[in-house]
């Protein structure tokens, strides 16, 4: 269905009309007429291999990508750990029924949404659901009337990252949160594209054009006494010179070559006509976590020896940090040994050990695979290991939310005079640093005084003004610094007394027989999920470019603003309106002064909105930011967006994102960490989950519709030279100047490599300046577009071609007024003594030859003008010398005219299609039309840029 689509739908269905009428007029030629002429056989051939052969290469390009519903399928869990009779069996998972008790372990994908009996440090990575970057605790505590929110339940296809949990079923299968995503996103249909909707608006133009163009020549041939076949004919050529044929492999070639310019540099197009959707794009609804930021917990500052220090947080850490600290240090020294001691997370096996660390799958919590890496880096991956071997781990208490903290002990690989054992411990700082008397300065042990204590407040008040995400939960107010969740991780030591444990001492992590106070105060990590570096200036160059950036983010509303404000979502000095204070009753755009409006909105809030409401939100406030919001939302949000006339693009990783994804207008997905769902409902994938690729794709795109536009000014202006000959011939009855074939020449042989070449025409300078276009307003064929075309340009190169044919018949005895009125006797085959202006005789074959000869002048003079024609397209604002010539394929596409005009002519043959040898100095009448279309159309610019509003502006500028 999709091929056949592809053959029969838009333009390709006005080419496959004209096609049939060619077949059709050359049929009841054969049946009337004893030597039936082919021309309409060729015309009728090719225009359908253009057809044929453009939709199938289209077919190919769009064929590959999957089936949206089979992404989903892959992740059902294959099995799940059920009570049933009192005995613990494994089943399928689509086996598994309401009411069912299921087990669920580290590791384990949970398979139904279940509720939570009982539990033991259990985290699961709901990222793929909600977007929230780090583990959330799950236990049976009822904390939320949001089901995404409370504790008490855990969702179907889900990770279990940490501890163990015994849970009922309460839904399955398309009753569950993640089924009713799949519906929503499965149910959804793919509206038509900007493009789309421009080439249909545009073939309804040239079909009605091109209909009442031939309807009234019918009418006048039919007057003028012509039989019902050769009125029939001659309406088959006015129609076929209407259709630019070449437009449609034009359009194919210029999206095939921006996807692959976009490919280069890792934007992979799964939908053509979506790379021009991007240009057109005026509003990005973008997910945080895992597009903005980088979806994994990263270590981002140190506090020992009584400083704070940076640490590198870019995307791949090749080069760490630079030495802003000592190295050596041993307070330095301990820390990256606890860190790397009390750790439960772990790399995953069968890895290609080529991954870089940064890349690697881990099992474990969030922060701690955050320190894993780390570690792995500043140690070093084989000293890493050998430290994990050698100081073999002897006890352990766990992590849990009520201690905050995580204690292990290990036998030293390396003992010392007063001990064989040593206790580390991580966790909340404020609980670390209550079991804490000493602190670790420069290596040595001080005691932990109010002054120390003072200067490790400050440092963790800096830290959080910083704006970081760290572990615990601590949200407090700093004056003059930004409201944020806080993750911070305390570390601390305490060498074991050998006397009172010797080697084989029995630690008992129950009835705890070791010291919990008195230890010694290491440092200070900071942990946070990283904007990407290049998030900041594409997102300003979005807004240089006037398109609006959203945040939508099921992440709590605190971590979304202060993210929105690091990459310049929300400007810095906005005044933000929060909770009660958004305002929803005002339509106008309102800025106070230079202050930009920007707002944050709960999903708790916008569950009670109207759609007015939602709709006056985006009109009043410039920069937005939805949190905690559903996929149902998020859906709500992108629809709102489209009631005001924006082209909406979406950008996730997440399963939650995938039902926006596939209702805007284009979808956008993250090749690395997202989800095989939200690829398959997006239109483009980014291979490197770099957002500023989007910016790359938006230039793209504009300079993709402002390069048809540009092609379709060249190949509509050979429109009207192809036209006004069949008119001149039937009114004034002169020999025919054009015949079919030559026009078929024009429009797919000499015009199509030109008009191909305009997609690879570089972007005029300020593309990047202008705002989105308004596709309401703003079409691909506009009046002054088609005024340009028929009425500007298209009647000089009528003109070159008729001056060109009059010369020509001149030359061979045949003056213009002699012409007039003659075609009846010039077609006449009964005819041989015909006279012309000197009262020489022609015979009829000697009259078709000179008829071939000067269609062939009439074809090079357009070819020739055409010239003119696709230099004064490069630019629609510059001048041509600004823009320069720099584009090689149009150099070769204007060498591969002439050649093939010349080819044509002055091969032995060609007279079979009504091509004739033309001496040298016919090729000359043409070149001054040429050159005056060039300077006219350079004063045009001049006068364009000098009145910029202008009425040469206003009426001219396509």
């Amino acid at each position: 269905m999709k091929f056949l689509k592809q053959m029969f739908g838009g333009f390709s269905l006005l080419l496959w009309a004209a096609s049939i009428l060619c077949f059709i007029a050359y049929g009841v030629e054969v049946m009337t007429k004893d030597e039936p002429s082919q021309d309409n056989l060729y015309l009728g051939i090719v225009l359908a291999c253009v057809v044929f052969l453009t939709g199938s290469f289209t077919y190919y390009q769009e064929s590959r990508s999957a089936h949206l519903l089979d992404s989903f399928k892959h992740m059902i869990p294959q099995y799940g750990t059920v009570i049933r009779d009192g005995k613990q069996i494994s089943i399928p998972a689509v086996e598994i029924v309401v009411g069912d008790v299921v087990d669920v372990k580290m590791g384990d994908k949970i398979p139904a949404d279940i509720r939570i009996i009982t539990s033991q440090n259990f985290k699961v990575d709901n990222s793929s659901l909600t977007g929230e970057s780090e583990p959330q605790s799950r236990s049976t505590e009822f904390t939320h009337d949001n089901p995404l929110e409370t504790k008490n339940l855990a969702f179907f296809s889900t990770f279990a990252v940490e501890g163990f949990c015994r849970g009922v079923v309460v839904c399955t299968g398309d009753k569950t949160v993640m089924g009713r995503v799949a519906n929503l996103t499965t149910g959804l249909k793919n509206s038509k594209t900007p493009i789309a909707r421009e080439i249909e608006h545009f073939v309804q133009i040239i079909t009605i054009f091109a209909v009442m163009v031939g309807g009234i020549f019918l009418v006048i041939v039919l007057v003028l006494g012509f039989n019902w076949l050769t009125a029939i004919i001659f309406i088959i050529g006015v129609i076929v010179a209407n259709v630019p044929e070449g437009l449609l492999p034009t359009v194919f070639v210029s999206l095939s070559l921006a996807a692959k310019r976009m490919a280069k540099k890792n934007c992979v197009v799964k939908n053509l006509e979506a790379v021009e959707t991007l240009g057109s794009t005026s509003v990005i609804c973008t997910d945080k976590t895992g597009t903005l930021t980088q979806n994994r917990m990263t270590v981002a500052h140190l506090w020992i020896d009584g400083n704070i220090f940076e640490t590198n947080t870019s995307e791949m850490q090749s080069g760490l940090e630079a030495t802003t600290f000592d190295r050596q240090s041993n307070t330095y020294k301990d820390l990256l040994r606890i860190a790397t001691l009390c750790n439960r997370a772990f790399f995953k096996v069968d890895q290609d050990e080529n991954i870089p660390v940064m890349q690697r799958e881990t099992a474990g919590d969030a922060s701690e695979s955050a320190l894993l890496k780390f570690c792995t880096l500043r140690l070093g991956e084989k000293d890493y290991e050998i430290m994990k071997d050698v100081n073999k781990k002897v006890c352990e208490i766990p992590f849990n939310s009520t201690n905050k903290f995580q204690i292990s002990i290990h036998q030293l690989a390396e003992p010392t005079e007063e001990s064989h054992h040593i206790l580390v411990m991580k966790g909340a700082p404020e609980q670390i640093l209550k079991c804490c008397s000493t602190v670790s300065i420069n290596g040595e042990e001080l005691p932990l005084d109010k002054e120390k204590k003072a200067k490790f407040n400050s440092a963790y008040v800096a830290l959080g003004s910083l704006g970081e995400r760290v572990l615990g939960k601590n949200l407090y107010f700093q004056k003059n610094c930004k409201l944020t969740w806080h993750w911070f991780v305390g570390f601390c030591q305490y060498y074991l007394p050998k006397k009172d444990f010797p080697l084989n001492f029995p630690f008992d992590s129950d009835d705890i027989n070791f010291p919990m106070e008195g230890l010694c105060f290491v440092g200070l990590i900071s942990l946070i999920d990283p904007p990407r570096a290049t998030v900041p200036d594409a997102i300003g160059h979005c807004r240089t470019a006037g398109v609006k950036v959203i945040m939508v983010t099921g992440d709590h509303p605190i971590t979304a603003k202060a993210i929105a404000q690091a990459v310049g979502i929300i400007s810095d000095g906005a005044k933000v309106d929060e909770e009660e204070t958004v305002k929803t009753d005002c339509v106008e755009e309102v800025t106070d002064g230079y202050q930009v409006k920007a707002c944050v909105i709960h999903g708790t809030q916008l569950k009670d909105f109207q759609p007015d409401q939602v709709d006056n939100i985006l009109k009043y406030y410039t920069e937005v930011v939805f949190a905690r919001t559903s996929p149902q939302q998020k859906l709500i949000i992108v629809e709102s967006c489209q009631r005001l006339g924006a082209i909406v693009a979406v950008t996730g990783d997440g399963v939650n994102d995938a039902p926006a994804l596939k209702k805007a207008d284009i979808g956008i997905a993250m090749g690395i960490t997202g989800s095989e769902v939200s690829k398959q409902a997006a239109d483009m994938v980014l291979l490197d989950d770099n957002f500023s690729s989007i910016v790359h794709g938006v230039e793209e795109g504009r300079l993709i519709f402002e390069n048809l536009k540009k092609a379709i000014a060249y190949a509509l202006t050979a429109n009207l030279p192809e036209i006004v000959p069949f008119l001149i011939y039937a009114i004034f009855n002169i020999p025919l100047p054009l015949g079919n074939v030559h026009m078929l020449v024009i429009c797919l042989g000499t015009d199509i490599v030109p008009a191909i070449s305009m997609g690879y025409e570089k972007a005029e300078t300020d593309i990047m300046l202008r705002k989105p276009r308004n596709p309401r307003t703003e079409n691909l064929v506009n009046v002054r577009l088609v005024c340009r075309s028929y009425a500007q340009i298209g009647p000089m190169e009528a003109l070159a071609g008729f001056y060109t044919y009059f010369v020509v018949m001149g030359q061979n005895g045949f003056w213009p007024l002699k012409l007039f009125g003659l075609r009846s006797a010039w077609e006449s085959a009964a005819i041989n003594d015909l006279e012309d202006s000197y009262r020489q005789e022609w015979t009829y074959d000697q009259r078709k030859t000179l008829e071939f000869t000067c269609q062939t002048s009439f074809f090079v003079s357009v070819v020739i003008t055409q010239l003119a024609n696709i230099i004064v397209n490069k630019v629609r604002r510059k001048s041509v010398f600004q823009q320069g010539l720099g584009n090689h394929v149009m150099s070769f596409g204007m060498l591969f005219e002439l050649l093939l005009a010349a080819f044509l002519s002055y091969t032995p043959g060609m007279a079979n299609i009504h091509m004739e040898p033309l001496k040298f100095m016919w090729w000359f009448p043409a070149i001054p039309f040429s050159i005056l279309i060039f300077i006219l159309d350079e004063l045009r610019r001049l006068t364009m840029k000098k009145f910029p509003r202008g009425f040469i502006f206003r009426e001219t500028y396509f």
